[in-house]
């Protein structure tokens, strides 16, 4: 109940801000509170986003250090869901990765409680949704790719090309199959980026969107209020969904480095 409460809450105040927001996209705007900051023409800006990256990794470290300091025997709230993410995003990198990638957890981890925090947070009124622009998930996505590509390289060798013709394949087909297998490599950042950056901006314009109809309709604005708190609902889960699907894929590319060809 009590989370319904706060769902409730959140709702309320966001509809209230609502009001007075200019266009439903305006919430993704990047600012730079503290003025343009530039070093040799190369601007150093401390922006929104900058801003909210810092809070979320100085909140992750925090709660994982206060989560896991006491380590009781009876864990508390705090301990059992640093315990239960740990648990499952461990058995998600060793049954994608084996004992061999285990070793990877850390990053898998790392990534996973990261964009977590950045989906769940930009949920709240006034925040900033950190993954709703595309150019902070491509950078991440960007950077799996690339290690993972070398990570290939310097395990295999050149051997690592057989990704592009997995095993059993007629060579005949190699000239049709090859193109598609190097297309659909290079295009893994590219929809491992757009597929969080869009998830999380097309929820969060519908909420706005919805919010200004119930603003604008006043005491019959009921049906669209109720259709916001179910919605709100929706992208709570949608935010967990979406940084553990980064997180599979991640293992999964980076199994491809393992086993390249199988």
């Amino acid at each position: 109940m009590t989370y319904f409460k706060n769902i409730l809450l959140l709702c309320t105040i966001f509809i209230g801000n609502t009001a007075h927001a200019a266009s439903p996209l305006k919430q993704f705007e990047i600012t730079r509170p503290f003025g343009t900051m530039e070093i040799a023409g190369i601007d150093i800006s401390i922006t929104n986003s900058s801003i909210m990256m810092i809070i979320i990794l100085v909140l992750l470290n925090a709660f994982l250090i206060i989560a896991t300091k006491k380590k009781a025997v009876i864990p508390s709230k705090l301990q059992s869901v640093a315990e239960m993410s740990y648990e499952m995003i461990y058995n998600t990198t060793k049954d994608n990765l084996g004992k061999e990638g285990a070793k990877f957890f850390p990053l898998v981890y790392s990534l996973f409680m990261f964009i977590l925090l950045c989906n769940m947070l930009g949920l709240i009124p006034y925040s900033f949704t950190v993954t709703s622009h595309i150019i902070i998930t491509f950078a991440i996505a960007f950077g799996i790719f690339l290690f993972a590509t070398i990570l290939g390289f310097v395990l295999h060798g050149f051997k690592y090309l057989r990704l592009f013709l997995p095993a059993g394949v007629p060579i005949f087909l190699a000239p049709l199959l090859v193109p598609i297998e190097i297309v659909s490599y290079i295009s893994r950042p590219i929809s491992l980026a757009v597929r969080l950056a869009a998830n999380m901006m097309a929820g969060h314009t519908m909420i706005k969107v919805f919010a200004g109809f119930v603003v604008a309709l006043g005491i019959f604005g009921i049906a669209p209020f109720i259709f916001i708190v179910l919605l709100y609902i929706l992208e709570t889960l949608i935010a967990f969904l979406q940084a553990y699907v980064f997180a599979v894929l991640t293992c999964l590319y980076l199994s491809d480095s393992f086993h390249p060809g199988h």
